[in-house]
């Protein structure tokens, strides 16, 4: 996920679908769905399934928030806060939640977040308090999995059960940019995959178990068990279809293709050979044994940037959206909803643009769609069009179907400008925060300086193609230097990695 705006102008590559639907546009619009309610940051939306109306809203400094579903609720309380655990900022923090699908009678839910010393993400197991059930017990904490992460963003952050009962987990490649440690195609590191575990049973010195048709279950090559599919750059929204048991993922692209993909058990979903169906800074490559997207954007003058996967509508109250996949755009704040069956083409409604930041889908125990505004407000999807007294047939459920994979195409030439973006991180890969960060064009002599945020972010924008040195420095710390090409407007992205100096 990226929670900052890039821009870049790219030309409009869906056109077509958009005339084609362009009378449905006006039909939708969001609505505050609680007025009275806004939260710090909120990056996930959750309801337990256990027979109350209750919504949880994740912020990302650490804390869980839950609230009756009604729209004059006056206020929220507080039912976990692990900010002492949590680093928070850009792409870290906790960032998922997820119910036990026997909630109702274990107490059990389980979060995601990126802890520090050293920077990794943490799976853990926590229980409901036994006196209030709006309210968990903050030391009952188990942790289930844990990976450092070598660079703080592309962290992932979904978890989910499945339809299977076993929990699933995304994870980024590691962050920076490019994927340089090619974690996504590497079956041996956890970083670029979505995993599955079986938390109800423990094996070894692991609190849960390998579930035995995972792809790579009884490997001996040193591949990791718990992978279920890999490829992925930075899946940070997946969701399950109750119909027809499809993972849905919105994967976060580079700089120039955001995609969607159906997950299926043990197939390469192609990143970095490939960016959506283009193969990645190169003019050709082999797409042979990768499954490409079901649909993809470009990032354009619109501001598209950062995909935010959604859910496919099961609900009651848009019966012209039932049984499309409804996701969004973080930069853009566009929402659309894309149809595809497994055996004809995907086709894609753009529904409206929203003047917000939208971090991420929820729905609650009715299926109705919610959408997360990292500004602080929770927003419902609703219809301009009076509801027809008549209820659609609900679509066949869709089959999978194996297809061919289009030939890859090389990436459209990028716009003039572009921008150079990363992090400033110590030697452990702890961001630092106010390191004053100097950039100098070889060619053009252009001149700037920025500082980083709380978590070691820092941009300079509208660049022009040249080679340009990046150099950081704070009191106590070494000075750190990288030289960065920007080539053709391209966006890139590096961290630069200081050292602390003895006896300041």
């Amino acid at each position: 996920m990226k929670f900052l705006t890039i821009v870049i102008s790219f030309f409009l590559l869906f056109n077509l679908s958009f005339v084609t639907h362009a009378q449905q546009i006006q039909q939708y619009e969001l609505q505050d769905a609680f007025p009275n309610l806004s939260f710090g940051n909120p990056v996930d939306l959750q309801h337990a399934s256990d027979g109350t109306n209750r919504l949880f809203v994740v912020s990302r400094s650490g804390i869980i928030s839950v609230f009756e579903n009604t729209p004059d609720v006056k206020s929220s309380k507080i039912f976990l806060d692990i900010r002492g655990k949590v680093i928070a900022g850009s792409e870290l923090g906790l960032l998922g939640l997820a119910f036990h699908p026997d909630y109702e009678h274990n107490g059990y839910f389980y979060v995601n977040y990126t802890a520090p010393n050293p920077l990794r993400t943490i799976v853990a197991r926590y229980s409901v308090s036994t006196n209030d059930p709006d309210s968990a017990d903050k030391k009952s904490e188990l942790i289930i999995f844990q990976v450092d992460q070598p660079y703080p963003n592309h962290n992932g952050g979904q978890l989910a059960f499945g339809p299977d009962g076993y929990l699933y987990i995304a994870l980024g490649d590691g962050g920076s940019a490019g994927d340089p440690k090619n974690n996504g195609q590497n079956k041996s590191s956890f970083l670029g995959k979505i995993l599955r575990l079986d938390v109800n049973c423990t094996s070894g010195n692991k609190n849960y178990c390998i579930p035995p048709d995972n792809p790579f279950a009884d490997n001996t090559q040193g591949f990791k068990k718990e992978i279920y599919a890999y490829g992925l750059r930075n899946p940070w929204r997946f969701s399950f279809d109750p119909v027809t048991n499809w993972l849905w993922a919105g994967d976060v692209g580079q700089a120039l293709w955001e995609e969607i993909d159906i997950v299926e058990n043990g197939k390469n979903y192609g990143w970095k050979i490939m960016e959506g169906n283009h193969c990645y800074k190169a003019s050709t490559c082999d797409s042979s044994g990768l499954t490409l997207p079901i649909w993809e954007y470009g990032h354009d003058d619109q501001g598209g940037c950062s995909i935010t996967g959604g859910y496919v509508y099961r609900g009651k109250k848009l019966p012209g959206l039932l049984g499309e996949y409804l996701y969004g755009d973080y930069c853009s704040g566009r929402i659309w909803a894309l149809r595809y069956d497994g055996v004809n083409p995907a086709t894609n409604t753009l529904l409206l643009t929203g003047n917000i930041s939208i971090s991420s889908f929820g729905i609650d125990r009715d299926n109705e769609i919610y959408i997360c505004d990292l500004n602080g407000k929770i927003y419902k999807l609703v219809s301009n069009i009076p509801t027809p007294t008549n209820t659609p047939t609900p679509p066949v459920t869709p089959t999978p179907i194996v297809t061919p994979s289009p030939a890859p195409t090389q990436s459209p030439i990028p716009s003039e400008k572009g921008k150079i973006f990363g992090y400033v991180v110590d030697t452990k890969g702890n961001p630092v925060e106010s390191a004053k960060v100097k950039l100098k064009g070889e060619e053009t002599k252009v001149k700037k300086e920025t500082f980083s945020d709380a978590a070691g972010f820092f941009e300079f924008a509208e660049l022009e193609e040249d080679a340009y040195k990046i150099t950081a420095k704070k009191r106590g710390y070494k000075k750190g230097r990288e030289t960065v090409t920007l080539e053709g407007g391209e966006e890139e992205e590096i961290t630069v990695e200081m050292k602390k100096t003895v006896g300041v």
